[in-house]
């Protein structure tokens, strides 16, 4: 056994670190067991399985990561280099150096790691809140195994499923038995250090890991529970073995998505809409801030065609702005799906909406004014024009302020941090591009234009309210 290549990092407690390994399943047969099974490169959603699971496992707080790699090592760098970036260390063990069925290997790896250790396949796709609900539930001496339920396509002839018989959370049982009362096993387990250090405690076949010999030897004692992903629907676990599978991944992917701040229309309209283009778009390979500006452009021709004051304009204007609602989705999805997340392009998408915004209250204005000019109360639209743009503005700023303070000192209360997360969903909501079109078809948009006035005036008072001075604590 040649010496560790892992370096020591002695300030990792609980559950930081995972072992990835994509060449087997963690308690049943080897990959590659059946003609149609795909492999760690399979794309899904345009990422490679492999990719995916390191990038879940990082967005879900792991901290460094092993990967116990096959001949296979080449093309897993190479596909690892590709795409979003890697930010916590990654170790390659390869296996002809580390065997798995040899006690060293784990003995060497239990020893550096400090707390728990998450050991995962790469056959599967999952939810990365899953995850973090572990980091969190890891109790001391205790195993965890990750379980679904057993669902018709397990039971074809061709699945060869491991199963688990469970009693209050704690496992009794590993079995291949279809059982109707069983649950799955996912390639997910989370193992004490101390189980793997005494490795050379069970004895298991050649070839073969001894991460179920470690389980059933645990659950005697009581020592492993199981943890289902039915009790959460954010905790979702999708094998991906054939073609059905990965449809059925990229089905959960896209249910997944969910803006951080979110409005009924986004949630029962938008966001369905959406998905279409975000596939468009994914295909197209288009970035996220592209997808920012594009959406904003649609938005500023919107605005420019309420400028034009006719009743036909104001209609296809406002079915523009709705377009734009829909698009501007598009920029979250796409990051959320590719890990391209980043604190600019989330400035971005804010400071878009809100340019699109006011050119929007503009534009409505100027169109009211054409269509009352001449008469005495043409100065009105202007002035109320004037009034929400303004609003609009001060309101984002204040926004804007908001958010450093949350990020950088916080509130005094946890109801001022309330009134806070109220008044930032609401200056990011999407909604009000259905009250655009609804004031367009009726022909009043210069109703919709007093109603915002009023509404952005009122919003950065109470905007100015929530950051006071006496909320604050201090930095």
């Amino acid at each position: 056994m040649s010496e560790s290549v892992v370096q020591k990092q002695t300030g990792f407690q609980g559950l930081s670190t995972a072992i990835l390994l994509p060449s087997v399943s963690l308690l049943g047969e080897p990959d590659g067991s059946h003609a149609d099974e795909v492999g760690p490169l399979t794309s899904v959603v345009g990422i490679g399985l492999f990719q995916r699971t390191v990038l879940t496992l990082q967005r879900a707080g792991i901290r460094q990561l092993m990967v116990l790699v096959g001949p296979e090592e080449d093309q897993l760098k190479q596909a690892l280099c590709k795409g979003s970036r890697v930010t916590i260390p990654v170790r390659w063990l390869p296996i002809r150096e580390f065997p798995l069925d040899d006690p060293r290997t784990w003995e060497v790896l239990a020893a550096e790691i400090r707390g728990f250790c998450l050991l995962s396949g790469v056959q599967g796709v999952f939810a990365s809140p899953l995850i973090e609900s572990l980091r969190h539930e890891v109790q001391e001496g205790q195993a965890i195994i990750v379980a679904r339920a057993d669902r018709e396509r397990d039971r074809q002839s061709r699945r060869s499923n491991v199963r688990l018989k469970a009693q209050a959370g704690k496992l009794l049982s590993i079995t291949s038995k279809q059982d109707d009362d069983a649950l799955v096993a996912t390639d997910l387990v989370v193992l004490p250090a101390g189980f793997m250090s005494t490795a050379g405690h069970v004895n298991v076949e050649i070839g073969t890991v001894p991460i179920r010999r470690w389980l059933e030897r645990a659950a005697v004692d009581g020592h492993v529970r199981v943890w289902s992903t039915e009790t959460n629907r954010s905790h979702w676990y999708q094998d991906v073995r054939d073609a059905a599978d990965i449809k059925a991944a990229e089905k959960q992917l896209f249910n997944s998505l969910k803006g951080e701040f979110e409005g009924f229309v986004d949630r029962f309209f938008n966001r369905k809409v959406s998905r279409w283009f975000t596939r468009i778009f994914l295909a197209a390979g288009l970035s996220p801030n592209v997808i920012t500006i594009l959406a904003t452009l649609v938005g500023l021709v919107a605005a420019a065609g309420f400028g034009v004051g006719t009743y036909s304009a104001g209609i296809v204007a406002a079915l523009l702005f709705q377009l734009a609602a829909i698009i501007d989705c598009c920029d979250g999805e796409v990051a959320r799906l590719t890990f391209t997340e980043s604190p600019f392009g989330a400035w971005l998408d804010i400071t878009m909406d809100n340019v699109v915004h006011m050119a929007i209250f503009a534009g409505i204005a100027v169109g009211s004014y054409l269509r009352l000019a001449g008469s005495d109360g043409a100065w009105v639209p202007l002035a109320l024009g004037s009034a929400a743009v303004l609003g609009n503005g001060l309101s984002f700023w204040l926004v804007t302020r908001a958010q450093k303070v949350k990020a950088s000192s916080g509130w005094k209360t946890p109801v001022q941090a309330a009134w806070s997360d109220f008044m930032l969903k609401n200056v990011a909501s999407r909604d009000f591009s259905v009250v655009v079109l609804m004031f367009a078809v009726i022909g009043k948009l210069e109703w919709f234009l007093g109603l915002a006035a009023i509404g952005s005036v009122v919003f950065s008072l109470l905007m100015l309210w929530v950051i006071r001075p006496s909320a604050r604590t201090r930095a």
